[in-house]
């Protein structure tokens, strides 16, 4: 049965008044099928729109006289009905590397460019038809985040272990020719889509501006639960440099005939050739900061205000600050300096990825016991520190732990931190007032 199973009906709105209840599913607005909250928003816009709902096996209708979701105040159990699986078999493919006992939903592979429009999923297109394409444009579902990893139609089916896969360059395409809004990525697999591929992929795409936003380059993540899996390797800090000296290239050249720099590299580029991240400026807004591209700039950035409003000393204190070893380098310079303020002793702890698997560097990796196990091999602190990012819906970890079951293991508060004001809240620092200009 199609539509749209009601779960709540906010009080006092024009569905309670209505006569609608939970448990009633929405079929129809205007006689247009309802699939799935897209076209419950999309619909909504008539004047007056009738609705056509079920109450035990029988339909009935309502005409509403408030032509918005928030004033029908309706909330629906599973607003996107069935979410669509990936049919690829990519050669990189994260979740196959997964070790066993992770909850099932870490093991789904969706591939929905409705969660691609609404929570900036990234999709491959590879499962999406015609029909899907011209409900992308008409309902203008923009933006849209993409994974392209090469426009090498061949490549990228054998890469994504999909025929359907190398019409990708067609479909960016069609999308750029309605309008729609996109942000790529390639995923850099050495001796598969770089070099002269990676050169090929990235002027495709650039092409494709100002509907392409944004190109981001990404190594690949390999874990140590690659049994009988394509023979892979990890960018070494040789293609780092070179993938840098080539999106460099591609900037200077955006900005000159485009007025944006559109190619970006994710930070591990950086931090595995040994060079600077670049200023704010040259990220443009950040526009694919979840890939990873900027993170370290946007952290460092507001850090360089605040590190001028440090007080001298504080409450005598020790803190351990979790990190990936990834980040380790870009925050060592953070605690040398919070290590001048006297009263405060801080420890910069990059934890091993045994998990996953010592390849496996980026804090959003980290895994509840891997922090545990080391943190038992160093003196209590009076609290420790650790990424947000390594949270799944704020208290969960990738293994399973709970925020709240390392708290109790630790014997010391654990406050999770994401940007410098968290950690200067954390650190229960009073920060000095802010001269004024004369």
């Amino acid at each position: 049965m199609k539509g749209l199973v009601i779960k709540t009906v906010a009080w006092d709105s024009a569905a309670s008044r209505l006569g609608v209840q939970p448990g009633d599913r929405l079929l129809a607005i205007d006689g247009k099928p309802v699939r799935d909250i897209i076209d419950y928003y999309f619909f909504l816009a008539a004047e007056a729109p009738l609705l056509t709902l079920q109450r035990d096996g029988h339909q009935f209708q309502a005409e509403s006289f408030g032509n918005t979701a928030d004033v029908l105040g309706l909330g629906f159990s599973e607003p996107f009905g069935r979410i669509r699986r990936c049919s690829n078999r990519c050669l990189f493919c994260f979740v196959d590397q997964q070790p066993p006992g992770l909850r099932t939903t870490l093991r789904f592979k969706d591939d929905d460019y409705r969660l691609s429009f609404w929570e900036g999923n990234f999709v491959t297109l590879s499962n999406c038809t015609r029909a899907d394409l011209k409900r992308i444009v008409t309902q203008r579902l923009s933006p849209l985040y993409v994974s392209v990893h090469t426009t090498n139609s061949e490549l990228r089916a054998e890469m994504m272990g999909n025929p359907r896969a190398g019409r990708i360059y067609d479909q960016l395409r069609l999308l750029a020719a309605g309008g729609i809004a996109l942000h790529t990525q390639v995923v850099l697999c050495p001796g598969l889509n770089d070099g002269e591929e990676l050169e090929r992929t990235v002027a495709d795409l650039v092409s494709l501006h100002p509907s392409v936003r944004s190109v981001a380059i990404v190594p690949v993540g390999l874990t140590h639960h690659r049994q009988d899996l394509f023979p892979l390797r990890s960018v070494n800090p040789r293609e780092a440099a070179q993938v840098l000296d080539m999106v460099s290239r591609h900037q200077r050249e955006c900005l000159k005939s485009l007025k944006s720099r559109v190619v970006y590299a994710a930070d591990e580029f950086y931090i595995l050739s040994g060079r600077h991240v670049p200023p704010t400026r040259d990220y443009e807004g950040f526009p694919q900061l979840e890939n990873g591209v900027g993170l370290v700039r946007r952290f460092l950035g507001p850090w360089r205000a605040i590190e001028k409003r440090l007080p001298p000393e504080t409450t005598p204190q020790r803190v351990v600050i979790i990190t990936g070893v990834m980040a380790e380098k870009a925050l060592r310079p953070v605690a040398a300096r919070l290590n001048l303020i006297r009263g405060l002793h801080v420890d910069l702890v990059p934890v091993n990825n045994r998990f996953f698997g010592p390849s496996v560097t980026v804090a959003g990796l980290l895994t509840g016991r891997d922090i545990l196990q080391t943190l038992e091999g160093i003196p209590k602190p009076d609290r420790v520190l650790i990424p947000s990012v390594a949270l799944k819906e704020e208290t969960l970890f990738l293994d399973g732990l709970t925020l709240g079951t390392l708290k109790a293991a630790a014997g010391c508060p654990v406050i999770p931190a994401d940007s410098p004001n968290d950690l200067i809240k954390a650190l229960r620092l009073k920060l000095l007032r802010r001269q004024k200009k004369r």
